[in-house]
């Protein structure tokens, strides 16, 4: 990134919970953020602190291309036509048994948002990071991307395909002088899980704040890139020792793991 200019990152779904965070956090760094969203609840933008940076809101309806391409030129005209970072927020989910609570229309819902918002958001960026110096794609993936998992199937699903869509760009736009890279929070206290309980969150607990999302994001984004390819990063000790277990057990040991931590149902080794 250039030197001694104003950094500026386009974070979607930032009205509320991490997106916010996170704007906040890169602004007290001295960023200019795009915080956009579908909902209009950006009144903390004119009463919280924002240090050195500046905070831009607007619309945001990440399921449609030409609303992507729209805000991204609303957004570049606060900051000259720069893009140095783009994260990918937006998501949504529903929990409980995939036959009980689920339907062809939420299972699209969240694909739509959670799948396609991110497909759309790379899409729609890569014009602008490919011609800034060390530009950065954060996609916030999830826990639930290590294995699949019970009552959050939908949810897993898609955040499964965020991380492929992470590692194939990371490969494929390092030519670019992009990095592509994904942050992996375990349950977090945002909106997204009031009201929702399942075994997952009763044995683990949601002990994450959108504040310590914020913080690995905000280091990510900032993350000079490194000889040694840094593509995911896990938030929270729970998520670390899940992640790196993953790559070190047999694939039945992991299932059962994941099988204790997350369901009351009989599983066998």
């Amino acid at each position: 990134m250039v030197k001694g200019m104003p950094r500026s990152v386009f974070i979607s779904g930032a009205a509320r919970g991490i997106g916010r965070s996170t704007a906040l956090n890169l602004a007290r760094r001295g960023w200019t953020v795009g915080a956009y969203d579908l909902v209009d609840d950006f009144e903390w933008t004119a009463t919280e602190y924002l240090g050195a940076g500046a905070v831009h809101s607007g619309h945001l309806d990440v399921t449609d291309p030409e609303s992507w391409t729209k805000a991204l030129e609303d957004f570049t005209s606060h900051t000259g036509g720069r893009l140095d970072a783009v994260v990918n927020n937006a998501g949504i989910l529903y929990a409980g048994p995939f036959m009980e609570e689920g339907s062809y229309e939420r299972d699209a819902a969240l694909v739509d948002v959670n799948v396609k918002g991110v497909l759309n958001g790379a899409r729609a960026a890569y014009p602008y990071l490919k011609k800034a110096a060390g530009a950065r794609l954060v996609n916030i993936a999830s826990a639930a991307a290590i294995y699949g998992t019970p009552d959050m199937a939908v949810y897993s699903t898609t955040k499964f395909a965020v991380r492929g869509l992470t590692e194939a760009l990371n490969l494929e736009w390092e030519q670019d002088d992009i990095t592509v890279s994904a942050v992996w929070p375990l349950y977090a206290k945002t909106g997204m899980l009031d009201g929702v309980s399942t075994n997952g969150t009763e044995k683990m607990g949601i002990r994450l704040t959108p504040e310590d999302i914020a913080v690995t994001v905000a280091d990510v984004v900032e993350r000079e890139r490194g000889k040694i390819a840094q593509v995911h990063q896990p938030v929270g000790l729970q998520a670390k020792i899940m992640y790196a277990g993953s790559h070190f057990s047999p694939a039945w040991l992991t299932r059962f793991i994941n099988a204790k931590l997350t369901t009351n149902r009989p599983v066998k080794p």
